[in-house]
């Protein structure tokens, strides 16, 4: 991933020195369990710790030792038995080299979903004092774009609450399920290795066993695992694409925060553009396109293949990455959102009161008339309004069909808007639980 859209920790976690490091203790951790069941001789499993947990491993010899090998663990392990001496002969006993990728990939993925779910926590605790800052900012609820009925602002944000919420406990689950352990040796029969040596190492890697593995860890895990990422990318793209919409010109009930010195167009000096969340627009695509190798890379050959190893090294950092900046960034967006509840109450006004046209129909079907009959004399009068000839209400009051069944002082309690808040609180409790 380009620096561009990188955080340090995320990054990290995916660089060729912590890889390496997982690597070692992989191995030095199976060591340790082989010694204390007499596989292999204490002191040499002790050197592997002695030796190598305070090695630097060096990333150009190691490149360089693959170069001649065209094997990459081969490659770690040649250097490290540079580091270890003769001991190291004893190391990797019965293993084969998709223990030690699996289980360090295992890692990666556990610990980016660590900083991932941290993520989640700063996106949801600035939607919540948002969604409270504005819970009873009147808004218009569109539908397919045009306007439907009031709404308020904070219920809005209070449903991108729930949603990052879902989205947070599907990613715990997820990574559950992506936490697991293969040391099983070649196709997965423990024929030269002994189970409890994956037992040890999983539990010294705060991981567990996998049931059953076929040299691999099986790759339904993975893919159940990338295409989580996937559904996060899209509510991230759900949320920025509101904002934008809002930020419309035509509409400006919120927009991104301008700062001091901000330029919006090399062209045009007045422009302020929707630019962080149309960029995250396109973040959520990147990590949505990492879903689908995930799901392909499920279909190896009998016990395995490597087909599903280029893939990994791609969407593996490339996802995790991307989505830790996204999550942060739409963070900051939200603490930073600029609102303007005025131009939200001038554009509620803009129809001229058809926003309450429901409450007439049903007051209409309550006071005696038939639904048909209702729906034709409200529309209308709706359409008179949407040909800028008037106001609804005033059209109403003209009109003796609707006259003769409302009087004009109930007919004007219809257009209250507040008789749409009085469930604001259910909602908030439902979404933040009670105070």
């Amino acid at each position: 991933m380009i620096p561009r859209y990188s955080r340090p920790e995320m990054v990290a976690l995916w660089s060729p020195e912590t890889k390496f490091r997982i690597w070692f203790e992989i191995e030095a951790h199976a060591a340790t369990a082989m010694a204390e069941i007499g596989a292999i001789p204490k002191e040499a499993a002790q050197a592997v710790w002695d030796k190598g947990e305070t090695a630097v491993f060096d990333v150009a010899r190691i490149d360089a030792i693959e170069r001649e090998v065209k094997h990459d663990v081969i490659a770690f392990l040649t250097h490290l038995a540079e580091i270890v001496g003769d001991e190291a002969r004893f190391v990797h006993q019965g293993l084969t080299s998709s223990d030690v990728l699996d289980t360090c990939l295992s890692v990666q993925l556990t610990r980016a979903t660590d900083i991932l779910i941290a993520d989640l926590d700063a996106l949801l605790a600035a939607l919540r004092t948002r969604a409270f800052e504005h819970k009873l900012t009147p808004t218009i609820g569109r539908s397919h774009g045009i306007h439907a009925e009031p709404t308020t602002f904070g219920l809005k944000l209070a449903q991108a609450y729930a949603e990052f919420a879902r989205n947070r406990d599907r990613l715990v689950a997820a990574r559950s399920e992506i936490a697991v352990c293969a040391i099983s040796g070649a196709v997965g029969t423990f024929a030269n290795i002994d189970p409890r040596v994956e037992a040890h190492v999983a539990k010294a890697l705060g991981l567990t066993v996998e049931p059953v593995s076929t040299q691999v860890i099986p790759r339904d895990r993975h893919a159940a695992f990338f295409s989580m990422l996937a559904v996060i990318a899209s509510s991230i793209e759900r949320l920025a694409t509101e904002i934008r919409h809002l930020q419309r010109t035509e509409v400006l009930e919120a927009e991104e925060y301008f700062s001091p010195g901000q330029k919006g167009s090399s062209a045009m000096p007045h422009k302020r553009n929707p630019v962080l969340t149309e960029n995250l627009t396109g973040l959520a695509r990147m990590v949505r396109s990492h879903a689908l190798p995930a799901l392909e890379n499920v279909a190896l050959w009998h016990e395995r293949d490597i087909s599903h190893s280029s893939v990994e090294r791609f969407i593996g950092p490339d996802a995790t990455i991307t989505l830790d900046f996204a999550l942060a960034r739409l963070t900051g967006v939200i603490e930073n959102l600029v609102v303007y509840p005025e131009a939200m109450s001038m554009n509620m006004d803009r129809l001229g009161g058809l926003i309450h046209s429901q409450r007439v129909l049903l007051a209409l079907t309550q006071a005696g008339a038939s639904r048909e009959d209702a729906y034709r004399i409200v529309q209308h009068h709706a359409m008179r309004v949407w040909k800028g000839e008037g106001n609804f209400l005033e059209f109403l009051k003209t009109d003796s069909e609707v006259t003769d069944l409302i009087p004009e002082s109930d007919l004007e309690a219809l257009f209250d808007l507040t008789y749409h808040f009085k469930h604001v609180d259910t909602i908030f409790d439902r979404v933040f639980g009670t105070a």
